[in-house]
């Protein structure tokens, strides 16, 4: 089996549309959103090497120093299938989407380090 690091990604205009729900709407998504998360980890659990999970603010480290960024990255899993595809598969209507504001899940190979 291969690994696959997905990361969950969203845009600052699907976070304002997020906040421009009611607080009644909002919280009402949010449960529903995370009742179906658990329900897909509870589905997908011996695909899931690493549940992850939401991620912070972004420092840049380059040649010029430290900085801070934005990136689209929200947060992250690790799961394990047999090809790309079949990883890709297991995010198909996932929550991060179709209750949460997120846009969608990036799936890439882990691959393993030259010489090592």
């Amino acid at each position: 089996m291969k690994r696959f690091l997905a990361i969950f990604t969203g845009s600052p205009a699907a976070l304002a549309r997020w906040e421009g729900l009611t607080d009644a709407e909002r919280g009402a998504r949010q449960q529903a959103g995370m009742a179906a998360w658990h329900q897909w980890a509870r589905e997908h659990q011996a695909d899931i090497v690493d549940m992850g999970g939401p991620l912070g603010r972004t420092k840049l480290i380059g040649p010029g120093g430290i900085s801070d960024i934005r990136n689209h990255m929200g947060g992250f899993s690790i799961v394990q299938a047999e090809s790309q595809e079949a990883a890709a598969q297991l995010f198909i209507g996932h929550p991060h989407f179709s209750l949460f504001p997120g846009e969608g899940v990036e799936v890439m190979e882990c691959l393993p380090v030259p010489g090592m």
